[in-house]
């Protein structure tokens, strides 16, 4: 029998992560609705692609990211695409009349049970500043499509973390899943 088939064993329980050891294996798990999170995929009319930086305490230093946030985290019965739209304008101040999943997928699946939905987001117009909710701190950045893989180059060279997701988020915006080039 595999050791790590064994029962899970919960060391620690936080208010969205649990820390578990099944055989010889240790992970997190999310303890929200579903273990899920959205990230948001999104161009503005201007065709500007939408970035979030925040300090991320895991990792002591500021970090860029597409807007992303937990699903079901606020109300349980949510969708994914309303979760990746209320976790958009939140965050950006944007909102989208149109949400739709690309992609299921884990984030680490070495490490945790956490699964990621890309979400792609059409239709945007602002709506308001962003910036997060009363616990966070973000700053919104509106990069040109056509420069913003040089300028996530730029700002991994000035120090910052850059999520490894927004490379896939970015391929996303050009290409269908089957490797087309959308149109």
């Amino acid at each position: 029998m595999n050791p790590n088939s064994a029962e899970p064993r919960i060391v620690y329980e936080g208010k969205y992560q649990r820390m578990v050891v099944r055989g010889t294996w240790e992970y997190s798990e999310r303890t929200h609705a579903g273990g899920l999170a959205a990230i948001i995929v999104a161009v503005t009319p201007e065709d500007r692609v939408l970035f979030v930086e925040q300090f991320r305490v895991p990792l002591q230093a500021r970090s860029i990211e597409m807007p992303a946030g937990l699903v079901g985290d606020v109300d349980a019965g949510e969708s994914i695409e309303a979760s990746a739209v209320r976790e958009l304008e939140e965050e950006t101040g944007w909102t989208a009349d149109h949400a739709e999943v690309l992609m299921i997928g884990p984030t680490s699946s070495g490490a945790s049970s956490e699964r990621v939905a890309f979400v792609r987001a059409t239709g945007l117009r602002r709506v308001g500043p962003g910036g997060g909710d009363a616990s966070e701190d973000i700053t919104v950045h509106e990069v040109p499509r056509a420069e913003a893989a040089a300028w996530l180059v730029r700002k991994m060279a000035e120090g910052y973390e850059a999520d490894a997701k927004l490379w896939a988020g970015l391929w996303m915006i050009e290409h269908h899943l089957d490797g087309r080039r959308r149109g």
